[in-house]
């Protein structure tokens, strides 16, 4: 695992909290909504692919299937 998908993984964080407070104080909670909803999914998908990894690693480990 290397470092710079934590870091990712916190600028996404970041980017999505500013946008989302600058829609809500332009009365679009709605949109900012949506948008929370779309950095959580980047942010499922890179985990998502990493615990793949985990997993394949573990079933090497324990030479499964």
């Amino acid at each position: 695992m290397d470092i710079s998908i934590i870091f990712k993984i916190a600028a996404v964080g970041i980017i999505v909290t500013i946008i989302c407070q600058i829609l809500k104080k332009s009365d679009r909670d709605d949109i900012a909504t949506i948008v929370s909803l779309v950095g959580l999914i980047i942010v499922l998908a890179a985990v998502i692919s990493m615990i793949t990894d985990l997993f394949e690693q573990v079933r090497e480990l324990f030479e499964l299937f």
